[in-house]
């Protein structure tokens, strides 16, 4: 019988998609083969117009996009089996986050959208595909994020210290793991963590990201603009909570600039902005964790030693080291839950966290697509 399961994801930054192998017959699943699969020519920009509301978007324009994204994630699995040497008859599921397009689980409607076909994914590799992980979720009164909890608590809690994992995509997440058996697992969006930094390096350098937080660290930050920044209702707001560019672009960024006296050199700004991301985990922390002896980073914000060190030193106490320490490649940790959520789901056992989400009751998560 097939015992290996596929997850794929597309975060915030909305730069590629993560594809990881998992063996899903032992306990907790181990990682076969981890691949990052980038979007092609101009698509991330269409994305990032359509998430952020750059200019119009039609229904035909919409459709077409979930189509080409439901290919580009079939062609992740594909690659991720080629470069393992695995046949997909030996996958029993893939699971598909998609890629988040509008996250809106406020309000009187609240709903999350997630795109990339489905069933484009089950009909182009052949394997059962399950998706739409997160509407359940909100259909039973919670966020419908962050779901990556239930996969940290099965894997990375110990009754040996209390932990916190912390996951430094565009938006930084932390799952808090007690040490006490007892105690219910908790965990929320704490803010941004890469998705400011990315745009503003992008809009000043041209580069996609700034590589190990060199460009941050060469600056300083400004206090005007970090106490501003720090003003964001969002921090404020109490758990159960999620967000992400929504709530934090690059618009909302140049209107706090735009309330300076003095704006800051584009280098400062940048420094500002990790000591934000670094600042706003560390508070949360703090406040909802203080019994934290070990912080394990996953995401790709694990690579940005700058972000790093700002964590270390915001947190002294606290051991900072990326979940390679514990045998979990850090950049393939979402793409783990998601495969992990997969089989879940096809037991019939729930996937999410009512302390983490909010929702009413635990629920089996996402619609099953067949091969």
């Amino acid at each position: 019988m097939a015992d290996y399961y596929i997850g794929l994801i597309s975060g915030t930054s909305m730069d590629g998609i993560d594809a990881a192998l998992v063996h899903g017959g032992e306990t907790p699943p181990r990682g076969i083969h981890y691949h990052h699969h980038p979007y092609p020519g101009a698509l991330r920009e269409r994305l990032l117009n359509l998430a952020e509301d750059r200019q119009a978007f039609s229904l035909d324009d919409y459709g077409r996009l979930d189509s080409e994204l439901g290919v580009q994630f079939a062609r992740a699995a594909l690659d991720l089996l080629e470069q393992a040497r695995l046949p997909a008859t030996q996958v029993r599921a893939i699971g598909s986050h998609g890629q988040t397009v509008r996250h809106r689980p406020n309000g009187p409607n609240p709903f999350s959208l997630q795109i990339g076909d489905p069933n484009r994914i089950a009909a182009l590799t052949g394997i059962t595909t399950v998706a739409d992980f997160r509407r359940r979720d909100l259909a039973l009164g919670g966020q419908g994020a962050p779901l990556v909890p239930a996969f940290h608590n099965a894997c990375l809690r110990v009754e040996t210290e209390d932990r916190v994992v912390l996951n430094l995509g565009g938006i930084a997440n932390i799952t808090v793991l007690p040490r006490d058996a007892g105690a219910p697992v908790t965990g929320f969006d704490t803010g941004p963590a890469n998705v400011l930094l990315d745009a503003w390096c992008q809009q000043h350098r041209q580069q996609d990201y700034d590589a190990g937080g060199a460009w941050a660290a060469s600056g300083t930050p400004d206090p005007a603009l970090l106490k501003q920044l720090l003003k964001h209702e969002y921090l404020a707001r109490p758990a159960p909570k999620s967000t992400g560019r929504e709530e934090f672009s690059l618009a909302w960024l140049e209107e706090q600039l735009a309330r300076l006296e003095t704006k800051p050199a584009p280098v400062d700004v940048q420094a500002t902005l990790a000591q934000y991301s670094a600042r706003s985990v560390a508070d949360a922390i703090r406040q909802q964790a203080p019994r934290t002896q070990r912080l394990l980073v996953c995401g790709g914000g694990a690579h940005n030693e700058d972000v790093l060190q700002r964590l270390r030193s915001l947190l002294a106490g606290v051991q900072v080291e990326t979940t390679a320490a514990l045998g979990l490649d850090p950049d393939g940790v979402e793409a783990q839950a998601f495969a992990w959520l997969a089989q879940q789901t096809l037991e019939g056992k729930p996937g999410n966290l009512p302390a983490v989400t909010g929702a009413a009751s635990p629920a089996v998560l996402g619609g099953i697509y067949p091969a």
